[in-house]
């Protein structure tokens, strides 16, 4: 993984709380509510889902298990809507709290009201969602790829808004070049992301394929499948000569530090260094957008 940046504090709350406060608070007044401190309590059939929201599932072993935490505790946090008209809202934030509401039995929900745009309301459901802790990689990685394409949020911004570096960012969104297949694989937690972050430095789809199922099949360890992407990147190599008997040790140190500079950039690095450790280092890129990433990544 790449050594994280020194951590900003509640980044990601305010990016959340900013989305809120920028939407405007006000309530339509024509609409009667009942207040609950500084929320409403609204009924629940007045209430519709978001149609932006990027969860597709929702266990229903763990609806139930909130459902009955409510009937005891109730709602401990309100849901957040917006109104669409008198006695019409549309839900922000808080989908599960809603559906298990909805099991519970409850006819109300306490609930803030917002106002916010449809853009808005797509960028909050996504940073709500990315929260989660049981998200997959993948799943990360396809909602930071939403924030870009459809908030159009730029990549240099992205890390702030999201309360990560850009370096742990661009390794998300690197994944989403892996073939389907591997995609899928770490969706269903098949492999890890360090298992899919090592597989991204084989440009060849096949050669990834190929480790991938070794990798499945013989249950191999991160390390082990680096191994196999190191010596895929460095085949075989003449033996070291006899009479310089630090040079097979140079060799290797200089193959790890290859390997590593080519997964801290997302692409093949070219690493020469002769007896003395003198030599250059190559970062190859296919287009601006590419050489950005990597000034990006160099911080220049």
């Amino acid at each position: 993984m790449a050594a994280k940046a020194p951590r900003k504090k509640n980044v990601l709350g305010r990016g959340l709380g900013a989305l809120l406060e920028d939407s405007n608070s006000e309530r339509n007044n024509n609409f009667e509510t009942t207040s609950v401190g500084n929320m409403n309590e609204i009924p629940l059939d007045q209430i519709e889902v978001n149609p932006f929201q990027p969860r597709t599932h929702f266990d229903r072993t763990a609806l139930e298990e909130l459902a009955d935490s409510i009937k005891v505790q109730g709602i401990i946090q309100p849901i957040t809507v917006r109104q669409l008209g008198d006695g019409e809202y549309q839900l922000i934030s808080g989908e599960r709290r809603f559906q298990a509401s909805k099991i519970a039995g409850l006819n109300a929900i306490p609930a803030y009201v917002r106002t916010a745009n449809d853009q808005q309301m797509l960028e909050m459901a996504i940073i709500e969602n990315i929260q989660r802790e049981n998200l997959n990689a993948l799943e990360i990685a396809l909602s930071y790829q939403r924030l870009l394409s459809e908030c159009q949020i730029k990549q240099e911004e992205l890390g702030e808004r999201v309360g990560k570096n850009r370096t742990t960012v661009n390794n998300y969104l690197r994944l989403l070049k892996l073939p389907p297949d591997i995609q899928a694989g770490l969706r269903d937690n098949k492999i890890s992301m360090g298992h899919a972050r090592a597989l991204i430095n084989v440009e060849d789809i096949d050669k990834q394929l190929h480790i991938y199922k070794k990798a499945i099949e013989e249950d191999l360890s991160v390390r082990k499948v680096e191994q196999l992407v190191r010596d895929l990147m460095n085949p075989a190599e003449p033996k070291a000569k006899p009479e310089k008997g630090d040079s097979h040790h140079r060799t290797y140190e200089v193959q790890q530090i290859q390997h590593k500079l080519s997964s801290h950039f997302g692409t093949r690095v070219n690493l020469k260094a002769d007896g003395q450790f003198r030599g250059e280092i190559k970062i190859p890129f296919v287009s601006t957008e590419d050489l950005n990433r990597i000034l990006e990544i160099i911080d220049l």
